[in-house]
């Protein structure tokens, strides 16, 4: 099991090409089940997420061919309908291919999506939308098996536990897209990559109204095309650099990056310290005189402040002054990260689904685990401020969402190699 081993208190200087969008492409590489002809998509990070949906899709029917930033999806149709457990079970995003075959070929048999352990993340909301457009669903043996030959539309409301659902979202929009009638989702996720599908379903034909609104209208096609595409940037690779800049005392332009899709966490980076110039092709980032500010943080669904930068958060407020205070509203168990940063010297509290985060002068390298994607972020961040040597085990999870953090890093100035095992 590879880890990363780091030697902190190094300012990063200089610039960073930020990857496609993760969780863009994921929804919309499923989407290419909707259409028989030919697609090419651009701007494909090279992530271990995106070789598992290659792999489903390989797993019914379709021919892929990934060359470097590009994945072109052979004309032709698929040839099962089930998407099995053993690759299902290894990321939560494979739940996107459940509405594309239901609305391209009337039944789908896929396993219950795995992925990070963040906390709870029920399909409720999938299961729901896809109800309400007619589709009969069952349960047997860890699979939903999904019938819908006759579909139409509907209105759906998509409000859960804890606001909209990003993949729900996406899954009743490419079951819509292909439904007879009109389909209205309400509660609809807001963010960028339910934006960026919506535009490449566009593209293939679909008609669509509202995406990236509370609100989007569906009016259902018989049949969409194939289209050339390219993925937006991804904000949460951007937001990880971006408060990497300020932890380390750096300086950072971050090239593609879109400031638009990150108004959240730039508002919070100046307030505790940070200075931001945007410009037409990226980000540029840097700290401040003087030490980092404390602040009160809540995560909330799109535009709030992401779930996905809470750890890497965490990880700056480490070193602030005074008392911070996170509160995870989207996951409230997503907080595993805390005790190995304890473990660098941090001193942070849990109460509830509130993180209490005293600042301290300084963190010190240490051996340390990751739990999840962007766990793993934070403390690989946490071992470029440290003092000493870090070394951060089970990276896999890196893997998952960071195109070559290693090499980025060194980039700029890290000292961070992967060590083989």
């Amino acid at each position: 099991m590879d880890r990363l081993a780091i030697e902190g208190g190094i300012p990063l200087s200089g610039t960073i090409t930020i990857s496609g969008a993760k969780n863009a492409c994921l929804p919309i590489l499923a989407a290419t089940i909707l259409t028989d002809d030919r697609c090419v998509i651009s701007n494909v990070p090279d992530l271990k997420d995106v070789y598992t949906m290659i792999d489903i899709l390989n797993s019914l029917g379709r021919e892929i061919t990934k060359t470097g930033d590009k994945v072109e999806i052979s004309e032709g149709s698929v040839k099962n309908v089930t998407a099995s457990y053993e690759l299902v079970s290894t990321m939560r995003a494979s739940i996107s291919v459940l509405g594309p075959l239901i609305a391209r070929y009337g039944e789908a048999r896929v396993s219950f999506p795995g992925g990070c352990v963040i906390g709870p993340r029920p399909i409720d909301l999938h299961l729901k939308g896809l109800r309400a457009l007619g589709v009969k669903i069952r349960v047997e043996e860890g699979y939903i098996l999904a019938e819908g030959k006759e579909l139409k539309g509907n209105r759906i409301y998509l409000g859960g536990h804890f606001g909209s659902s990003v993949l729900a979202t996406s899954n009743i929009l490419m079951t819509a897209v292909l439904t007879d009638g009109e389909t209205v989702i309400e509660n609809a996720a807001c963010e960028p990559e339910v934006l960026d599908l919506a535009g490449f379903l566009s593209g293939m034909g679909a008609e669509i109204k509202g995406a990236g609104t509370p609100t989007i209208r569906v009016r259902g096609v018989k049949k969409l095309k194939g289209i050339e595409y390219s993925v937006i940037p991804d904000r949460i690779e951007t937001g990880t650099y971006m408060i990497a800049a300020v932890a380390t005392n750096g300086k950072l332009f971050l090239k593609n990056a879109l400031p638009e899709h990150n108004l959240a966490l730039t508002d919070k980076l100046i307030e505790c310290g940070g200075e931001i110039e945007e410009r037409s092709d990226g980000i540029e980032i840097r700290r401040g005189e003087g030490k980092i500010n404390s602040l009160d943080v809540t995560t909330l669904t799109y535009p709030g402040f992401p779930t996905d930068l809470q750890a890497q958060m965490m990880s700056l407020l480490t070193i602030a002054n005074g008392l911070s205070v996170i509160t995870e509203k989207v996951y409230p168990e997503r907080f595993i990260h805390i005790s190995e940063l304890n473990r660098m010297g941090a001193e942070i509290i849990l109460e509830g689904a509130t993180a209490i985060i005293k600042g301290v002068d300084k963190l010190s390298g240490a051996r340390v685990m990751a739990s999840d994607l962007r766990a793993s972020a934070a403390l690989v961040l946490a071992g470029l401020m440290a003092e000493g040597h870090t070394e951060v085990s089970r990276i896999y999870h890196l893997d998952r969402g960071y195109e070559r953090i290693e090499d980025k890093l060194s980039a700029v100035g890290a000292k961070v190699h992967r060590v083989k095992e």
